[in-house]
């Protein structure tokens, strides 16, 4: 019945406009949380006394978080990635070599995902999914090929050593390892370098997974912009899109974050000065409209930002926030603030809805 709740939701939004925007506010989110089996919120991972690691879920519907969601797997582990139907892609995160988990936490189901190539340290990993019936997801593994200038040094003699790779050494040039991890075939496979510049930089947001893509906020040094990185799941191929031109040679204290937004790819800026926060959606032709303009001076009475910085939309209406300690819901058509204290050091947060009915992880092979 759980699973039934959840589809049922979300063929709401086929129906009309009104019935997908409603389906995204966050009154009908927690009613339907409420009367149904499923689980909506955030992840929540900090490190706590000792080093201590612990995956907590918080709703905004309890005051209290749910503790350590993840203990049913055989050892501690970092969360990397949450995707659409409630799985997790974790690792214990401390050696090359170590594999991969996705789970299902409202079932407690696991599959060990093997390693990629442990020659190169990850540099940015996450997942999507791409069907659910039956379930196919890939990850995508981006790795720095600083890393394999090091090797080369160590090892010249060894088979990837080549002219092309010591050339890109000294160029402008810089390349990122790409592996793809296939649920169809589960196994990793080598895809085509992700050719960049070294006056690129990933900017320290959490990717976003959205439109059947993933996407990275960048930035340009050289040319003082941002961009968005994004990556198509189904073609497999990257995509660098220019952000408004209003967002040049802006106050580098404002806040800049991909976000999805009721499904969509969506982008906000947070004005130091003004307190206003724009939000911007990329539509289908790659265009991006300015939607909303969001007065949070009140919230900042409260809240003093940026110390408590915007980390996503939990619902059409409200603002999810993440600070050292605690984490907050804003409704900004209320005013309504919901603050949680989570215990530790926050380390990420990551947002899930799922249901309680059993999917298979792993395909017959």
């Amino acid at each position: 019945m759980a699973s039934y709740d959840l589809k049922t939701m979300k063929m709401c939004g086929v129906l009309s406009k009104e019935c997908k925007d409603l389906t995204y506010e966050s009154n009908f989110m927690r009613l339907h949380s409420q009367r149904t089996s499923t689980m909506v919120g955030y992840l929540v991972q900090s490190s706590r006394l000792f080093g201590q690691l612990t995956s907590d879920l918080v709703s905004g519907l309890d005051p209290k978080p749910t503790q350590d969601l993840l203990n049913f797997l055989p050892q501690p582990v970092w969360i990397v990635a949450t995707v659409n139907g409630g799985l997790v892609l974790c690792t214990p995160g401390k050696h090359r070599d170590d594999p991969f988990y996705i789970c299902k936490p409202t079932t407690q189901q696991w599959e060990v995902v093997p390693s990629p190539n442990p020659r190169f340290w990850t540099a940015k990993i996450s997942m999507l999914v791409l069907g659910s019936n039956p379930l196919w997801f890939k990850i995508v593994r981006l790795s720095d090929s600083r890393d394999d200038t090091i090797d080369l040094e160590l090892d010249l003699d060894s088979e990837y050593s080549n002219e092309e790779d010591n050339f890109n050494v000294f160029s402008n040039e810089k390349s990122w390892h790409c592996e793809i991890f296939d649920s169809k075939s589960w196994e990793w496979r080598q895809s085509d370098d992700l050719k960049l510049t070294h006056n690129d930089y990933f900017e320290c947001n959490q990717d976003v997974s959205a439109c059947g893509g993933l996407h990275w906020l960048m930035f340009n040094d050289k040319q003082d912009k941002y961009t968005m990185l994004s990556f198509d799941g189904d073609k497999e191929e990257w995509a660098m899109t220019s952000l408004p031109d209003s967002l040049r040679g802006n106050d580098h204290c404002d806040q800049i974050a991909p976000v999805s937004r009721e499904g969509k790819l969506g982008l906000i800026h947070l004005r130091q000065e003004t307190m206003m926060l724009d939000v911007w959606i990329l539509n289908y032709e790659k265009i991006w409209i300015k939607k909303h303009t969001i007065n949070l001076k009140s919230l900042h009475e409260k809240v003093p930002l940026p110390h408590s910085r915007i980390h996503s939309f939990y619902g059409a209406d409200t603002l999810f926030m993440v600070d050292v300690g605690s984490v907050s819901f804003y409704n900004f058509r209320t005013r309504k603030l919901n603050r949680i204290r989570v215990g530790g050091w926050i380390k990420s947060a990551y947002f899930i809805q799922t249901d309680s009915e059993p999917v298979k992880l792993k395909p017959e092979i």
